[in-house]
């Protein structure tokens, strides 16, 4: 197994490549360093032709991903936003742009941007401990691009609903909404995401390829979309001070808890 600085490890199968986001401490909560890492990983793997899928996951127990680390988010004023946003951007279309096939092996909680990011995986492999959601709210953060890759997937009525409440979904309702792929025991998640991986590994690579691409143009008007807006509600939003507000008052409560 190959370590980038430790902070995502990577390791082939085969024809297959596993991604691990590796700060369970911080429960694989990404920072720019982390996202800078994921992407050159996805790139290597693309640019290597005996890889043929890929799967994403998650070291430890506990979390697939937290999504941002808030202690890096809560120092951020309104100028970092946009070069924020340019981030997420390049990580995305890593995902997006990919054409090898990617299986998320969903270990634990995927919340905020680390759902979006297993959601902009193929498909989605979990045990029924995994909860996932789009907490943002609770931050003070508004969600942008989730709610574009939510609404594809679960429609306006249930973007809304964990938009605004911010509430995580169990394992059996994200699978019943289509979110989770293949819902399996525990112990079997990362088995069964390298099973489904060498499948789709042993599918024609080309039709493979081009299918990956077609999903990429039919939601790309929307993900440009989002991408633009990403940058203009963040920056009224951090402008106001309240995201940064919110998240000290969160690292209040904890350093009391």
């Amino acid at each position: 197994m190959d370590t980038m600085d430790n902070f995502i490890l990577t390791e082939k199968t085969d024809n297959v490549l596993t991604i691990t986001l590796n700060r369970p401490e911080k429960m694989n909560a990404w920072n720019a360093s982390m996202r800078d890492m994921l992407i050159e990983a996805f790139e290597t793997a693309e640019a290597d032709d005996e890889v043929r899928a890929i799967i994403l996951t998650g070291a430890g127990d506990r979390a697939f991903g937290a999504g941002q680390d808030l202690s890096e988010s809560k120092t951020f004023d309104a100028d970092r936003t946009e070069s924020w946003m340019g981030e997420w951007k390049k990580l995305y279309a890593c995902l997006r742009d990919s054409s090898k096939p990617i299986v998320a092996a969903l270990n634990g909680v995927a919340a905020g941007s680390a759902f979006q990011v297993a959601l902009l995986c193929d498909l989605r492999v979990a045990h029924s401990g995994v909860r996932m959601g789009q907490p943002e709210i609770l931050s003070g953060i508004p969600t942008v691009t989730g709610n574009w890759v939510m609404r594809d997937m679960i429609g306006i009525a249930r973007t809304i609903d964990l938009t605004f409440t911010g509430r995580m979904l169990d394992a059996k309702e994200a699978y019943e909404w289509g979110l989770i792929s293949r819902l399996v025991d525990q112990d079997k998640v990362m088995s069964a995401s390298m099973e489904l991986a060498r499948d789709l590994a042993a599918k024609p690579p080309v039709a493979m390829r081009l299918n990956r691409q077609r999903i990429k143009e039919v939601t790309q008007e929307g993900y440009e979309d989002a991408m633009q807006a990403g940058v203009r509600i963040q920056l009224e939003a951090y402008a106001t001070g309240e995201p940064q507000r919110m998240m000290e008052e969160f690292f209040a409560k904890r350093a009391k808890a």
